[in-house]
């Protein structure tokens, strides 16, 4: 009986560590699962701010991605013509000044739309139409492209600042909307860049259009 006392006791004992430990265990469990679910929700805290970039977004961001994307397109078709058919140098700084800026916003903005679970116009909408773009202020028509397409050398260059400076005023008529009734922070930014360039160029293409 001696001898055997002890083997309870350690059983015992054993037993006491065993249930102290899971014990331990499970209230270790219960704090890294809150934990975690904490650390989760502190992720997700931390990548909302970015994440809000593309995800926020209401009807006047979409129309605003929708609407630009073609009418970038066209200015940068215009824009393009100018490298064969222009005669300025300036016009063909402009020209070339302008399909750099506004490439990578076409870029952007259909990476939004596509973001946001929403169609992006394709190249094929970028041509002048009364149909696709009546809506779409400053948006030049198939007949006015075929007039700029015809022309060359000077009347070429007052062709293209004469259309370019009605293009910019409704881009920037555009983009004055989406600065007014957009949500999208990265949209809204976006717009007011594209406000402030095209004023600028507007100014200058005013001033080449009077030398020539």
């Amino acid at each position: 009986m001696m001898r055997t006392s002890p083997l309870p006791a350690t059983g015992l004992l054993a037993g006491a560590a065993v249930i102290v430990t899971l014990v331990l265990a499970a209230c270790g469990g219960s704090d890294h699962s809150p934990a975690g679910t904490g650390m989760n929700h502190g992720a997700t805290t931390a990548a909302s701010p970015a994440a809000s970039a593309v995800g926020t977004f209401n009807d006047a961001d979409v129309a605003f991605a929708q609407a630009m994307i073609p009418h970038h397109q066209q200015a940068v078709q215009m824009a393009d013509m100018a490298d064969g058919l222009a005669a300025d140098a300036e016009v063909k700084a402009l020209a070339a000044k302008i399909q750099a800026a506004q490439q990578p916003e076409i870029d952007a903005m259909t990476a939004w739309l596509t973001a946001w679970g929403k169609p992006a116009p394709g190249p094929h909408m970028s041509t002048g139409s009364a149909m696709d773009h009546g809506s779409m202020p400053g948006m030049m028509t198939d007949a006015d492209m075929a007039k700029l397409m015809d022309a060359e050398g000077a009347a070429f260059d007052k062709h293209f600042l004469t259309m370019m400076i009605s293009h910019h005023e409704g881009a920037i008529e555009m983009a004055q909307q989406e600065v007014e009734r957009g949500s999208n922070p990265e949209a809204k930014t976006l717009a007011q860049k594209i406000i402030t360039d095209q004023q600028t160029e507007i100014a200058t293409m005013k001033t080449i259009l009077e030398r020539l």
